[in-house]
């Protein structure tokens, strides 16, 4: 591959290094939150700053801990992924909000994903569609204890991830509406939970590169619900989803260093 950093030392993108960055880290979408989950560190600072991708580094229980913004989207997530991990990292647990899908699902509520659909394009730029995207099973038990230790209402199960903000939304106003349409049926008639746009890739990303990846969101509102006339309370505080991931992190620290 070119070099097209020109022998800066640090990641084309993210502009971090192997000093930079440690083995576990927390991706947030949002570069407005990481200096908010940085706060939950022990002696983080900023590290690297470019384009969507912010990074500040600090410690949780003595071990090196970093917090790195992926931007909006499979396709940036996936660079963050690939230059994170050729600075180090190993352990990845995403922070990010969703749409319920299912009617139990409510606004307010935490999802931790064990498997995403892969309605987005970045991974079947890495593995052909019939591999599934998965979270790493410690991961997923990592955040669940996370969220019963903290008393948090959760759901585990499988979200649907696309590239669409608005294809989502509104899909009757799209030239291919009616696919649209007959797939988040499908969706929902088989489970789903939640809607959001970056965990597909990042699951695939992870099974190729063989590192852990694991995805906890707020769930911000759930269209079906306002569909049908039933209450839909809507939430924008991610601090659940944080405080899970981080305690998440601590467990995961604790379980690797026996």
């Amino acid at each position: 591959m070119v070099d097209y950093t020109e022998g800066s030392g640090v990641q084309y993108h993210t502009h971090t290094n192997s000093d930079m960055v440690g083995e576990y880290v927390i991706l947030p979408g949002d570069p407005g939150r990481c200096a908010k989950i940085a706060e939950l560190l022990d002696d983080a600072v900023l590290v690297a700053q470019n384009r969507e991708f912010t990074t500040y580094t600090g410690t949780l229980d003595g071990v090196r801990v970093s917090v790195t913004s992926t931007g909006i989207g499979g396709p940036s997530a996936s660079i963050a992924m690939e230059e994170l991990y050729r600075s180090g990292a190993r352990t990845f647990i995403r922070i990010g909000t969703c749409g319920g899908m299912q009617e139990d699902v409510m606004g307010g509520d935490i999802v931790i994903a064990n498997g995403a659909i892969r309605m987005e394009g970045t991974s079947k730029e890495y593995a052909p569609i019939e591999y599934p995207a998965v979270a790493d099973f410690h991961v997923v038990n990592a955040l669940v204890q996370a969220s019963e230790q903290l008393k948090y209402p959760y759901h585990v199960g499988v979200v649907e991830c696309k590239d669409s903000f608005y294809g989502q939304h509104e899909p009757e106003k799209k030239p291919v509406g009616y696919e649209l349409l007959n797939k988040w049926d499908a969706w929902i008639r088989c489970g789903a939970l939640a809607s959001e746009m970056e965990s597909a890739a990042m699951f695939i990303v992870g099974s190729t590169l063989r590192v852990r990846v694991g995805t906890v969101l707020l769930v911000v509102a759930n269209q079906e619900r306002a569909k049908k006339r039933l209450s839909n309370p809507q939430a924008h505080d991610t601090e659940m989803a944080i405080r899970t991931a981080v305690e998440a992190i601590r467990i995961l620290i604790r379980e690797d260093h026996r």
